[in-house]
């Protein structure tokens, strides 16, 4: 049976969610991105007008840029500049823009306006950090917009009165172009905003994950030494009250004062003796024989309705190194370890074999292993969504084959390991010796060099604290 303090499944990592991206921007940048666009938008309205000799309606000219203006004048005063827009403020900031375009394209000839390329930016902004609705409730705004500027619109005039027009066939390859240009920047710029996206807060969960290992870590650290230094006055209290004890007859008061003293102290001694055990990884034993380590990481997940059986060996003869006892490694081993026990069926397999060269850990079970589709996706920040009450049902402590394995991944290489993928042999193919070994298969190897004790150190692990003989 297991006690009630057995360690259980850390639970989900929270991250950062995904889809509050619109909420990262400032309306600072806004505010100095809409005043470049105003400048630019002078500018080019300058130059048409005094140096191409261009008919312009500039009144309205200058009153849809000067909407613009007090737009970013009422912002600067109301709104503090550090504000963190929200996802409906940042659609309608990037619409307000799209619509403030395609009003000064209509009043300067439409699609025949070499400018009307401009109209595609705002998509490509709204794929970047917005949502996916409304990344195409603007990429639909957008081709509304272009499909009206390429009928109405105000022509373009010389001072001679010349209308500047292009054929209409090549109004219609703009318009097209348009429509190409919002549907395929959107989809890719929406794709390449995932991609780093994902990765950007998988990176972070993989510093959290590492992070907490660390304080645990040093917690354990804190327990062993609080145990260690407490042992000598314990054994002092424990040998002075015994001393007493014999001093006094049996069924006095002050002998069951004395005696109460020290099982007292004997509990004191195993509770520290517990303690000692759950923090072993403390700041004077930061390396270990590799089994040990392996057998720490997969400790949480022992008693978890699973059998898990580990086996060490040695390929050449040599003795079970020491290595040092990095969180990354500790954590990174767990994470598989979780992995295997989540998705087995009743046996997970923990191997370490060693060599004079290498440190290979061998984790299988026996589950239904990997899909063979996505083996070589194993280690990207994809997170599997559950829809449906079977998968809700089936959900365990954490999302497995995605972020889980993820971490796993870049704590390990991080400490020099390489990390192999593959799945067992199918039940046909299995002999008695392989049995029901047909799950998830993870390899992980170590160059000795990378993770081993260096001997020159002169260092050696402490032993284990011995009780005193009196």
């Amino acid at each position: 049976m297991q006690s009630d303090n057995t360690p259980q499944p850390s639970p989900a990592y929270p991250l950062p969610e995904g889809l509050r991206r619109g909420s990262y921007i400032r309306l600072r940048t806004i505010i100095w991105l809409r005043w470049a666009a105003v400048f630019g938008q002078l500018a080019a309205l300058f130059v048409a007008e005094r140096y191409y000799n261009l008919r312009l309606e500039v009144s309205l000219f200058y009153l849809v840029i000067g909407a613009s203006v007090l737009a970013n004048l009422i912002a600067m005063f109301v709104f503090p500049q550090n504000r963190r827009l929200s996802e409906p403020e940042n659609f309608f900031m990037v619409l307000f823009d799209l619509l403030q375009l395609g009003a000064l394209l209509f009043l300067a000839g439409g699609l025949n306006n070499p400018f009307s390329v401009l109209i595609v930016g705002p998509v490509a902004v709204s794929a970047a950090v917005l949502s996916t609705r409304s990344t195409i409730s603007l990429g639909l705004i957008t081709v509304l917009i272009a499909s009206v500027l390429s009928q109405f619109y105000y022509p373009l005039r010389t001072d001679q009165g010349y209308i500047l027009r292009i054929p209409e066939i090549f109004i219609f390859g703009t318009w097209a172009a348009v429509i190409i240009a919002v549907t395929f920047l959107g989809v890719y710029v929406r794709r390449i905003a995932l991609d780093a996206n994902a990765m950007s807060e998988a990176f972070q969960a993989a510093q959290l994950a590492l992070s907490r290992e660390q304080k645990l870590t040093d917690l354990g650290g804190v327990v062993a030494a609080a145990a260690h230094e407490l042992g000598t006055p314990l054994a002092t209290i424990k040998l002075t009250s015994s001393e007493l004890l014999d001093e006094f007859p049996e069924g006095s008061e002050l002998r069951d004062d004395i005696q109460l003293i020290v099982d007292q102290t004997d509990r004191c001694r195993d509770i520290l003796r517990s303690m000692g055990r759950a923090g072993k990884d403390d700041i004077y034993m930061r390396q270990a024989p590799v089994t040990t380590v392996v057998q720490d990481a997969a400790s949480p997940h022992i008693g978890r309705g699973r059998d898990i059986h580990f086996h060490e060996e040695s390929a050449d003869g040599t003795p079970q190194p020491e290595i040092y006892r990095k969180p990354e490694i500790i954590h990174g081993l767990r994470n598989l370890v979780q992995n295997a026990v989540d998705f087995s069926r009743t046996n997970v397999w923990v191997e370490t074999i060693w060599s004079a060269d290498s440190i290979t850990v061998r984790i299988q079970d026996d589950g239904g292993g990997f899909p063979p589709g996505m083996i070589g996706r194993i280690g990207d920040p994809f997170m599997r969504r559950r829809t449906n009450s079977q998968d809700r049902a089936r959900k365990t402590a954490y999302e497995g084959m995605g972020l889980g394995l993820f971490i796993a991944k870049t704590l390990l290489e991080r400490s020099g390991a390489e990390l192999n993928f593959a799945n067992g042999p199918s039940h046909s193919q299995q002999t008695d010796s392989e049995s029901h070994r047909s799950g998830a298969l993870v390899i992980v190897r170590w160059k000795n060099d990378d993770i081993t004790i260096d001997k020159s150190e002169g260092r050696t692990p402490l032993g284990a604290n011995r009780p005193i003989e009196i």
